[in-house]
């Protein structure tokens, strides 16, 4: 295949100019001010924007799992390692800076779409940047922040005089910094060299949450040990505010020719995590009479449609969409399919199916209309198409059950009522990829299925043929 030779420059030009790669990355550090004026070719693209969703899946995951930083810290590294390296003495570090620096603002085209995407991109991003500036060495950092010009009022000796017996009352940053309990003479000592900023208490919720600064006048005052909190805070203030800016814009860019289609993809890519199965089915070819059989290995949105299809006799045609592609890519052919969905609908006639459902079943398999090979939809797709409405059943139940109807799920597949409580956290937190993980580890112990034993390990479940899969497999 000959590679596309056509660039894609940026629509809003650096008002820099063209300067080199030096000037452009003097820091491994970016608050990403400015979008990238250099030519770009489709495939560093798509590439990149791939490359950092790695990364950003990779952090979300040890994130929302209750990690332990270190364990967090050694996957994050390993990810930033893989796919999206920013070493501070290799030879190509500048080539490594202006990938980071592209990618991040093609995600954020990607991204910007809805407020549940820009919700989560502005979380990871925030999350990415903390690490990153946590490992930063001490100089690298202040001369970053040095250039940002940040407009943080550092508090006078004579003030820090007048409010030092209230700084000393809030200093238990300074029983962290010393690791034991202090006196009060080395509490009074450590406050006296630290500097302070003054600034409105808005730019430091996590440390007003946390009663970690002293608050006057509606002013907090942070310790200088405090400072990635304030640094933080303007890089989430001022990402969230550019993310709103880019989806305004976006209609305009959808325009042009060239951004339309890579974005398509990139955002099919980041969305569908098309399911391959190597060509076969899942439990290789399989009877429309086999289908009861395998449903305990279902993910819930699928034993849900079953369910439904089984007592209803009928599903409309959002739900037909989504079970009839999840057991096409499980194994049951076409001619099976006909057959599993006549004997499914047994309320009405054989003429009523030839006419109004056969046609569809046989669409689905790519033998009808446009002749298109359908795939199995991701859990992406089914959590951000359409919602169901009355009379409905497809969609995820973790993103579209009500709080008591999926807690009655999670109790009626055996789920104990203490893990119960820990599913519904990830699904109040809106992690629900992360919940139906979570299902699989405790109800396919490493024992056995729905059996007793220690919960299994695995990696995040981000397709329902995946789910089905891990839990057929004889090495789940």
């Amino acid at each position: 295949m000959q590679k596309q030779s056509r660039h894609i420059n940026s629509y809003k030009p650096s008002a820099r100019g063209e300067v080199s790669l030096q000037n452009n990355y003097p820091f491994r550090l970016n608050f990403y001010l400015e979008p990238p004026s250099n030519e770009i070719s489709v495939e560093e693209f798509e590439t990149f924007a791939l490359d950092r969703l790695q990364v950003l899946k990779a952090l979300e995951s040890a994130t929302i799992r209750n990690k332990p930083p270190a364990e967090v810290k050694q996957l994050l590294d390993k990810a930033c390692h893989d796919y999206l390296p920013l070493d501070s003495n290799a030879r190509n570090k500048q080539e490594q800076r202006r990938k980071d620096h592209v990618s991040h603002f093609i995600l954020r085209l990607a991204y910007c779409r809805s407020e549940e995407l820009r919700s989560w991109f502005l979380r990871q991003e925030c999350a990415l940047f903390r690490h990153r500036f946590e490992i930063e060495a001490t100089n690298d950092k202040q001369a970053f922040l040095g250039s940002l010009n940040f407009s943080w009022s550092i508090v006078s000796p004579a003030h820090k005089q007048e409010i030092l017996e209230e700084l000393e009352r809030c200093s238990g940053w300074a029983e962290r910094c010393s690791g034991w309990a202090p006196s009060m003479q080395s509490v009074k000592q450590t406050v006296e060299k630290e500097i302070f900023f003054e600034v409105d208490f808005e730019r430091v919720p996590d440390l007003v949450s946390r009663r970690a600064v002293y608050l006057r006048r509606g002013k907090a005052y942070v310790p200088m040990s405090e400072q990635i909190s304030l640094v933080i805070e303007e890089f989430r203030k001022h990402l969230a505010k550019a993310l709103e800016v880019t989806a305004r814009a976006l209609p305009r860019m959808d325009e042009d020719q060239r951004l339309l289609p890579v974005l398509t993809n990139i955002n099919k890519q980041c969305m569908d995590n098309t399911y391959n199965s190597g060509g076969k089915g899942i439990a290789g070819k399989i009877g429309a009479d086999d289908v009861d059989s395998l449903v305990h290995h279902f993910p819930p949105c699928m034993r849900h449609l079953h369910t439904q299809l089984r007592e209803d006799k009928h599903l409309r045609h959002g739900g037909r969409m989504q079970y009839g592609l999840f057991l096409k890519g499980i194994g049951l052919t076409m001619d099976e399919a006909l057959v599993f969905w006549r004997k499914a609908f047994s309320k009405i006639t054989d003429d009523a199916f030839a006419k109004s459902y056969a046609y569809n079943v046989r669409h689905n398999y790519g033998q009808e209309g446009k002749r298109t090979d359908y795939t199995p939809y991701s859990c992406s797709k089914i959590i951000m198409s359409n919602a169901p409405s009355t009379g409905d059943h497809h969609g995820c139940p973790f993103r579209h059950f009500s709080a008591q109807n999926t807690e009655q799920m999670l109790l009626r597949y055996r789920v104990a009522p203490a893990a119960v409580r820990e599913v519904m956290e990830l699904v109040q937190g809106k992690h629900y990829q992360i919940a139906c993980t979570k299902f699989f580890e405790l109800t396919r112990p490493k024992e056995g299925v729905e059996g007793e034993g220690n919960p299994a390990q695995v990696e995040n479940i981000s397709h329902p043929n995946k789910f089905f899969e891990m839990s057929f497999s004889p090495t789940s």
